[in-house]
């Protein structure tokens, strides 16, 4: 069997970590010696994957375990722990002082900038010292102060905690919100009074983020989830001091190629349901006025038909890639929804742009869109559309997005700023004058934006295509080809990597290194059609761009080619894998956060979550030729006896997204066949899931750790 080994006298420290449930098999490894011995070595135990298409055998599969209790999977996983542990001892100190770098980079007593809604200022803070943050609000006349909710109270006792999207009843005297202390992404609702403080703990459990009002302030909508695949299946309806047993079903999605949304109308007329898939979508409306109304659709979901809406002033202002690949925007009036030949046009499609999303104001629509790949934000006034203008912007590469806008009855428009070398700034500008104001711009302590300089090159991919690549270095970098490279790529589900300001990065900066971000196709950094190109039967695109990326950075002398590392997460955990596959020679290391890498076999498995809603993002194997394609990049399938870049590895036992037990295969394979003698890391948050651990201190830790091996491996070449 392959194991790991390694040059350091530390693998020594690991023989006490091992038990008996994690044994060697002997006399089957081509680079099996004693150092290796102190490595985990998963045992190998036959499983038939069986497919329309053939049979494979997984000899890992048994480290599938739903319950998370099977005591043999965990003891495998706290002995890679174990592992890791002992590995990282002897530059524990770098780690230590990389983690209080990255904290140092971060105002501790922090607040967002207040937004209003009724009487009340509403406000999200953080105190010195705490993970969590504090929601509160302030009432206008008097300036009293409430604190809402205080999750770092919540969390006391607990080894995660995560609470998400508060919302405000219609006369404000009521907040509802969803708690997850597992870190599976399934919620309990809670609601508390305002006005008295107390807080009912619904018991309605097992749902989604997702919370609607009606406007009689005691009727919440929320989505209930399917227990084994999790996936948003039902909404439900709740009246508050109800018992449980009476709360409706309202509306059930039998396709489970959807997921579900509900929220409310950005000026509260409605309650929506949004269903969504990878190319359809279909909205429902009801009159919060009328909760016990009936829902209905704005327009019938077709396949390759895909559009989101909101309201304002009568009628539905709709984004839509109807007849138009890189979206348009459309009207229609209430009154005559149910047909989308109904359908205004308002904003034309354009090959240049790619429409985002938008804002509703009673004088101004106003577009977050990309041109050039870059996100800009575009005014455009309802009386006059041929007087719109572009927002200005300070840089040559940047990322706009909108604040917080809860009124539709005023000329200011809040949104973002950031780049590379800018942290978020929020500005207000009064959208007829176009003269703006700063409303906070983010305090980074220890950081000085003169020292650093960004720029754009383009990348030629194998098929002639040009890929843009954001960088960001210190100003005295010298374009001579000794420079180590952190090169960040996701590539996937059309999300785009923006070139937002990460504090975090320039502890790898300011010792020497150039940050880059592939933008591959994949995402629609260039347009809707950057994503078509990079998913489905065109989905190596995304990892050969990747990899002509970096030959491209090494070839115009911003890396050394011995110092080139590698970093995604989720799907961008499949391309680390794709890519240690395809070119192990071209990255010293690659970090692969939470990996989606055993593709084929996940998506077999439609009680898996998030299988069957994905089945138009990387096809279904049950039908050909899907099976043959995904099967020729799984990194866990394609795993052979070569050598390897050193790797690290992260999951979390309790992940909904990517199941521990990916990564666990994969590593464990990897184990068996490399010929390397790289290290090979692996840890799994026992505690968390998708996002990794709940506080804000915490998650940076995570990133010192990976910074550190980083950097370890740059500083010990023998390795």
């Amino acid at each position: 069997m392959l194991i790991e080994s390694f040059k350091t006298p530390r693998t020594w420290l690991l023989a006490t970590a091992l038990t008996a449930l994690v044994a060697c098999q002997p006399n089957t490894s081509p680079a099996d010696n004693a150092q290796q011995s102190a490595a985990p070595v998963a045992k190998r135990e036959p499983y038939t994957v069986v497919s329309p298409h053939g049979e494979r055998v997984d000899h890992y599969y048994w480290l599938r375990d739903d319950d998370r209790k099977d005591p043999e999977v965990l003891a495998y996983l706290n002995a890679e722990n174990d592992y890791y542990d002992a590995y990282r001892q002897d530059y524990q100190a770098l780690t230590d002082e990389l983690e209080q770098e990255i904290i140092g980079r971060v105002k501790q007593d922090d607040s967002s900038v207040p937004y209003q809604r009724g009487d009340y200022l509403y406000q999200t803070e953080y105190e010195a010292g705490k993970e969590y943050p504090i929601y509160s609000r302030t009432h206008v006349e008097s300036g009293e102060k409430q604190i809402i909710v205080d999750v770092n109270v919540l969390a006391e006792g607990e080894s995660f905690m995560q609470v998400s999207n508060l919302q405000v009843s219609p006369d404000q005297n009521k907040v509802a919100y969803v708690v997850d202390n597992v870190g599976r992404r399934q919620y309990e609702l809670h609601v508390k009074d305002l006005t008295t403080n107390e807080v009912t703990e619904t018991g309605i459990d097992g749902i989604s983020a997702a919370i609607a009002w009606a406007k009689d302030n005691e009727t919440l909508f929320v989505i209930e989830n399917d227990p084994q695949t999790l996936l948003s299946k039902r909404v439900v309806k709740y009246q508050l001091g109800q018992p449980l047993e009476t709360a409706e079903v309202v509306y059930e999605e039998q396709d489970d190629t959807f997921y579900m949304w509900v929220s409310n109308s950005s000026d509260d007329e409605y309650v929506m349901i949004q269903l969504d898939a990878t190319v359809s979508d279909e909205v429902h409306v009801l009159d919060a006025d009328t909760p016990n109304g009936e829902f209905q659709v704005l327009a019938p979901r077709e396949r390759d038909f895909k559009y989101s809406a909101d309201h304002i002033d009568g009628r539905w202002i709709i984004l839509t890639d109807y007849q138009a690949p890189n979206f348009q925007v459309m009207e229609v009036a209430h009154a005559a929804i149910g047909d989308k030949s109904k359908w205004q046009p308002l904003v034309a499609h354009d090959d240049a742009v790619f429409i985002h999303g938008f804002e509703l104001f009673a004088n101004y629509l106003v577009l977050n869109e990309r041109r050039e790949g870059l996100r800009q934000i575009r005014v455009v006034p309802w009386a006059n559309p041929e007087q719109s203008y572009v927002v200005n912007a300070n840089e040559a590469s940047y990322v706009m997005t909108f604040e917080t806008n809860v009124e539709q009855n005023t000329e200011v428009l809040r949104y973002n700023y950031t780049s590379l070398v800018t942290p978020t700034v929020t500005y207000a500008m009064n959208m007829a004058t176009q003269e703006r104001e700063v409303l906070k711009a983010t305090e980074v302590p220890n950081y000085d934006a003169t020292k650093y300089a960004t720029a754009r090159t383009w990348a030629t991919a194998d098929d002639g295509t040009q890929v843009p690549v954001s960088l960001l270095y210190k100003k005295d970098f010298k374009q001579d080809g000794t420079a180590p490279l952190y090169q960040y790529a996701y590539g996937s589900y059309g999300s785009t990597s923006e070139p937002w300001f990460r504090s975090s990065v320039f502890s790898l900066v300011d010792r020497g290194f150039v940050y880059a971000i592939a933008h591959i196709r994949g995402g629609q950094e260039m347009g809707r059609y950057w994503y078509e190109d990079g998913k489905l039967e065109n989905k190596k695109n995304t990892f050969t761009d990747y990899i002509d990326v970096t030959e491209h950075l090494v070839a115009e002398k911003y890396a050394h080619p011995d110092k080139v590392f590698g970093m995604g997460g989720s799907a961008g955990g499949l391309l680390m894998g794709a890519v240690a596959n395809l070119a192990p020679e071209q990255y010293r290391g690659l970090v692969a956060h939470v990996p989606f890498v055993d593709v084929v076999t996940t998506m077999l498995d439609e009680s898996i979550p998030l299988t069957t809603n994905e089945f138009d993002e990387w096809g279904n194997p049950k039908n050909q030729p899907y099976y043959d394609y995904m099967l020729s990049y799984s990194p866990y399938d394609q795993v052979s006896a070569q050598d390897y870049p050193a790797m690290l590895v992260t999951t979390g036992l309790h992940d909904s997204q990517v199941q521990y037990f990916e990564p666990a295969k994969w590593v464990a394979k990897l184990r068996h066949h490399k010929t390397d003698n790289n290290p090979l890391m692996m840890k799994t948050n026992m505690e968390a899931g998708h996002g990794g651990a709940s506080g804000r201190f915490a998650r940076l830790k995570e990133t010192a750790e990976e910074y550190a091996f980083i950097l370890d491996l740059l500083e010990n070449p023998e390795k």
